[in-house]
């Protein structure tokens, strides 16, 4: 598994978050137009990502931190796909929230 360490553990976890991305973005597809083939392929995306986080542990990865950043990093990607690709209205007071987690994954990352 030495190969895995090439890439840095941070790269991994930005994949992966990457790839959860592309899973809510399809996940929203899916509930605006259920399909079989959509929640297969929701899930296979989905299955990915989850593989590609377990390398972000190598070279002795806090869970605690790493877990932390990649909730908050998909919570982010998440809402920017709400707000800029689905047209989604976001209040003050959930804007202050989506400010407040890009500032905590700034201070997670020191």
């Amino acid at each position: 598994m030495n190969y895995l360490l090439i890439i840095p553990p941070f790269v991994w976890l930005l994949v992966s978050t990457l790839f959860f991305a592309v899973g809510e973005f399809m996940s929203k597809k899916w509930g605006m137009n259920p399909s079989w083939t959509l929640a297969i392929e929701v899930t296979a995306v989905y299955a990915i990502g989850a593989f590609l986080w377990l390398p972000s542990l190598l070279n002795n990865g806090k869970l605690s931190i790493i877990g932390t950043m990649w909730a908050l990093l998909g919570a982010v990607l998440t809402v920017a796909i709400g707000i800029f690709i689905f047209r989604e209205e976001v209040t003050l007071r959930q804007t202050v929230g989506i400010v407040l987690a890009i500032a905590s994954l700034a201070l997670l990352g020191i």
